[in-house]
């Protein structure tokens, strides 16, 4: 008897996690749109944000000027606060760390990287369409920041 009184409360614990682990997986798919390759609007460069784990990332993998005019040597991240990176390659590097998708086409707790003054911001990101985002990166609240729509390039096949 005991038995029979059970096996309803395992069938909806069951579909409660299916719904819960399906849920988790729609969420999953909305936050992969991020991925792709990105420009700035000042065309300098082209970011390509990719997952890792949970989390997505953001690298350089173009310049518009990929050498230094004074040395002719591929640029380098000469503005960095940290003396040991500043002769580490622009091309390749991580500007974009550590974003969370939330929901309604957000992604947060990520930060940004400005390799012009060598500043690290905190950031937002908001998908307005499937090929344009707001980058916002400001320092302690959202409010004392800017704001850049960066467009999505095709890639060819």
């Amino acid at each position: 008897m005991k038995n029979l009184l059970f096996r309803p409360i395992y069938g909806l614990l069951l579909l409660c996690l299916g719904t819960f682990f399906a849920s988790a997986a729609l969420s999953d798919q909305d936050g992969d749109r991020l991925l792709g390759v990105w420009e700035p609007s000042n065309g300098r460069a082209r970011v390509k944000i990719e997952k890792i784990g949970v989390k997505y990332y953001g690298k350089i993998v173009w310049l518009k000027e990929p050498n230094d005019p004074d040395t002719g040597l591929p640029k380098t991240d000469k503005n960095n606060p940290d003396a040991t990176l500043q002769k580490v390659s622009l091309k390749g590097y991580r500007m974009l760390k550590d974003f969370v998708y939330q929901k309604n086409n957000e992604w947060s707790e990520g930060t940004i990287y400005d390799p012009l003054n060598g500043s690290t911001y905190s950031c937002t990101i908001k998908m307005t369409d499937p090929n344009s985002l707001e980058i916002r990166g400001y320092i302690g609240v959202s409010a004392f920041g800017r704001t850049d729509v960066w467009k999505r390039l095709a890639i060819k096949k």
